[in-house]
């Protein structure tokens, strides 16, 4: 089935009040010892003190290897039972597709079904590269694969603005898929922070604004930015509307560079306390 901008819009439901979860694109970097882990903690340590300072993480390395139950389970074990798990769809889903897409949607599946099973499993990110480009060809192929996993709470980045449409939008609430709103530089062609709900899993990646990196950049230094109080100010409005439109809402800062990611993180979460009335759950499944 071709994914089909062109069927009428639904809306989302009734207004809600959304529990709000922050947390980080990853959390195993090394650079983070020091600004983040205290020195000395084991790697086999980080996601378990993570969680006693955040109450969700988007595991990104299935994107460079498909999901294990071996790798996943321990993770469960590590972390309480109001954790919230997003895990990156593999690159052959995204990235590097071929005539073998559906063999390894097979596999992805079956790797991560512990998440699934969990009930912690909060998402299922599949983020699409600046050259997938709004085309029949993309479309199609989007929608066989929505199909395919359609079991999945599904949430879908794109990074290129040709997909940012009502149509696209209206397409993505048939399909109760969840999109994913961005904030990164404001450079051509790539998504404008447009905070739409299509589900009732609400979605914001901060990417950093590096202009300057972003193109020419490595996956370390184009994310290379630290958000600003005054920059942080801007969206607390926004989260406080997606937050009245759907049921969760998950914040992920993906400017990992030297733990920049968790200082924002947690700022963030100290601003929408101070300053709204959402629920925050920051660490420990605690508000």
């Amino acid at each position: 089935m071709i994914f089909d901008p062109l069927r009428p819009q639904l809306n989302v439901g009734n207004r809600m009040s959304a529990k709000v979860y922050l947390g980080t694109s990853g959390y195993s970097y090394d650079d983070w010892v020091g600004p983040f882990y205290p020195h000395g903690t084991a790697k086999s340590a980080f996601l378990e003190y993570y969680a006693t300072r955040f109450s969700m993480v988007e595991l990104n390395f299935t994107y460079y290897r498909q999901p294990e139950a071996k790798t996943l389970i321990p993770m469960l074990e590590k972390t309480n039972d109001d954790f919230l798990f997003s895990i990156k769809a593999h690159k052959s889903l995204t990235h590097t597709v071929d005539s073998d897409w559906k063999k390894s949607a097979h596999e992805y599946m079956r790797g991560m079904s512990p998440l699934a099973e969990s009930e912690r499993l909060a998402g299922v990110l599949l983020q699409f590269p600046y050259s997938f480009h709004y085309t029949p060809d993309n479309r199609r192929y989007l929608g066989q694969l929505c199909d395919e996993l359609h079991e999945l709470p599904l949430v879908v980045e794109f990074r290129n603005s040709g997909w940012q449409r009502e149509s696209v939008y209206g397409e993505m609430k048939n399909r109760k898929i969840a999109a994913t709103v961005v904030d990164c530089p404001p450079l051509e062609n790539l998504p404008k922070p447009d905070p739409v709900i299509t589900s009732n899993l609400g979605y914001i990646r901060f990417h950093g604004r590096n202009s300057e990196n972003w193109w020419s950049g490595t996956n370390a230094s184009r994310y290379d930015y630290l958000y600003s109080g005054d920059d942080l100010d801007t969206w607390l409005d926004k989260i406080a509307d997606m937050s009245g439109n759907t049921a969760i809402l998950l914040i992920a800062f993906n400017n990992h560079w030297r733990g920049q990611a968790v200082r924002n993180a947690e700022q963030l979460g100290g601003l929408l306390r101070k300053k709204t009335d959402l629920e925050v759950v920051l660490s420990n499944g605690a508000g």
